[in-house]
């Protein structure tokens, strides 16, 4: 395992190497590295996205690049899932409020729970997104999807209907984020659009904290006009005294939504299978082109 590729016990590997298996954490694939590996042909990288791992000299060189992310997909959307449940319950508020009476809700106090009928808008119909999609078909839920590379017959297909993302804002009850970290969607959610969301609403972000103004976000949740789940944010992690860690309407997770534990095991997987592919002279089931750049994480 190769930690520095400056490192010069890594020069002999590098100047033999065809084929780089690459993880979270990996220094960037410049062009000191394509130096040191001139034999280099294909990069298997057992994790997620590639955007920071991978730059133009190794397009320009014809390098092929395959990634999990496929795999990496399936956890953050069962977590999505979780998440949508249990705030369509209303468990945090009730969490809170057991915690401070120890008795059971009024019927008034839980006149607005349930999972019946609640309107759940997905913003980006990524690998993410369209896996929560099919999660979320034996729901008794009207599901909403804004992406502006998706027909309305395609979002009809994936169980959705298509609307703008001004419109999604104001008709959801729970919004769930799963578009790229792309400079288009740079602080998509500013203070103008996360003042579309119903009081009471709730906002789950799985994707990167810089889709969000994290002042504007810091200010609704202060306030207490908006519910969090939160497993991304900007800064991550947050500063010590950051509001968020305290607030009882959000829920803070330290990154935990993508592959942990045994569920690497499938990015394992998914690597082997690339390299048996690559020895039989076989094209990867998973190969990223430049170009997915412009619109993917």
């Amino acid at each position: 395992m190769v930690r520095d590729f400056a490192d010069p016990s890594a020069a002999p590997a590098l100047a033999d190497a065809e084929v780089l298996i690459t993880g979270w954490g990996c220094p960037r694939l410049d062009a000191d590295l394509l130096a040191a590996a001139p034999r280099l042909r294909t990069v298997l990288h057992a994790a997620g996205s590639v955007r920071s791992l991978v730059g133009d000299a190794l397009w320009e060189r014809g390098i092929t690049v395959s990634s999990a992310v496929t795999a990496n997909a399936l956890p953050v959307a069962e977590y999505t899932l979780a998440m949508i449940l249990l705030a369509g319950k209303d468990t945090f508020a009730h969490r809170e409020r057991f915690r401070a009476t120890h008795t059971h809700p009024s019927p008034a106090e839980t006149a607005a729970t349930g999972n019946v009928g609640r309107r759940i808008g997905i913003i980006g119909a990524s690998r993410v997104g369209r896996r929560l999609l099919e999660l979320l078909r034996p729901f008794d839920f009207t599901i909403l999807l804004h992406d502006p590379y998706v027909s309305s017959a395609e979002a009809a297909s994936l169980g959705a209907e298509l609307l703008s993302l001004e419109d999604l804002l104001r008709s959801s009850d729970i919004v769930s984020l799963h578009a790229p970290d792309i400079p288009e969607t740079y602080r998509m959610l500013d203070a103008d659009r996360l003042a579309l969301i119903r009081d009471g609403g709730v906002l789950i972000n799985t994707s990167r904290g810089a889709l969000i103004d994290p002042d504007a976000l810091v200010g609704e949740l202060v306030s207490g006009r908006l519910h969090a789940v939160l497993d991304v944010t900007e800064p991550e992690p947050l500063p010590p005294g950051s509001p968020l860690y305290r607030l009882p309407n959000v829920f803070l997770t330290p990154h935990i939504a993508g592959s942990l534990g045994n569920e690497l095991e499938r990015l394992g997987r998914i690597v082997t299978e690339e390299l048996e592919r690559l020895a039989s002279d076989l094209p990867l089931l998973h190969e990223v082109r430049h170009t997915d750049l412009a619109r993917a994480a």
